[in-house]
C-alpha cells in the first residue's frame, strides 16, 4: 500500500467522532448538547457510554495511522518549523487518546475526583499542544505550496480559540455549543492532513 492512501483513516477518523457526538445522545436521556461536554457522552456511569465507544471505536487507531504517516511523509519537506508543527500536533494526538482512554471523565463527579484532576490536565495539555502545532503550521505553510494548509490551520485556530473563550466566558447554558468548537477543530485539521496526505501533497 502507497504512504499516501493511509490519510483516508483521517478522514474516517472524523466520521467516527462525529457520529459518536450526533447519535450517542439518543442513549442519553435528558442530554442537552448546547450546555452538556461531549466527554459526558463516554463518561464513566453515562447511560449512552456503551453507544458513545462503539461509535468512537476508529477514532483513536485511525487518527493515529494517519497522523504517523503524515509524520513519516514529512521526511520530504524543507520547511523545519512546517515538520515541528506536525510533529507537536501528531504529540497532541497521542496525549489526547492515551489521556482519555486512561482517565474519561467520571459521570455525577466533581473536578476534585481524582479520574476527573486527571482528565482535565489531559485536556490542558491537548490544548496547549494543539495551539502551538497549529500556529506553527500555520506561519511557516504561509509561502510555497503549502499555502492552502496554512489557511485550513488559520480556520482551526479560530475555532479553537472561539471554543476556548467561549467556553470560560459564555453562559453555561451554552457551555457545550463552545466545546465543540474546541474538539472538533483538532478532529477536523487531523482529517485535513490525512486529505493532503492523499493528494501527495507532502511528496
Amino acid at each position: 500500500m502507497k504512504l499516501s492512501r493511509l490519510g483516508l483513516f483521517g478522514v474516517i477518523s472524523l466520521i467516527s467522532y462525529a457520529a459518536m457526538v450526533v447519535f450517542s445522545p439518543l442513549s442519553y436521556p435528558g442530554y442537552d448538547w448546547l450546555s452538556m461536554a461531549v466527554s459526558d457522552l463516554s463518561a464513566v456511569g453515562a447511560p449512552s457510554a456503551d453507544l458513545a465507544n462503539r461509535l468512537n471505536a476508529l477514532f483513536a487507531p485511525c487518527g493515529i495511522v494517519s497522523i504517523m504517516a503524515v509524520c513519516v511523509s514529512m521526511e520530504h519537506v524543507r520547511e523545519k518549523l512546517l515538520r515541528l508543527g506536525i510533529y507537536i500536533f501528531c504529540a497532541m494526538e497521542w496525549v489526547c487518546n492515551v489521556g482519555y482512554e486512561m482517565f474519561p471523565w467520571v459521570s455525577g463527579a466533581d473536578g476534585a475526583n481524582p479520574q476527573n484532576i486527571m482528565h482535565l490536565i489531559v485536556t490542558v495539555l491537548v490544548v496547549v499542544f494543539s495551539l502551538t502545532s497549529l500556529i506553527l503550521i500555520a506561519v511557516s505553510a504561509r509561502k510555497g505550496k503549502h499555502k492552502e494548509l496554512s489557511v485550513w490551520a488559520v480556520l482551526c485556530l479560530t475555532m479553537m480559540l472561539l471554543g476556548a473563550v467561549g467556553t470560560g466566558v459564555m453562559p453555561k447554558a451554552v457551555f457545550g455549543l463552545f466545546e465543540r468548537f474546541s474538539t472538533f477543530s483538532a478532529v477536523i485539521f487531523n482529517a485535513i492532513l490525512g486529505i493532503y496526505l492523499l493528494r501527495g501533497n507532502f511528496e
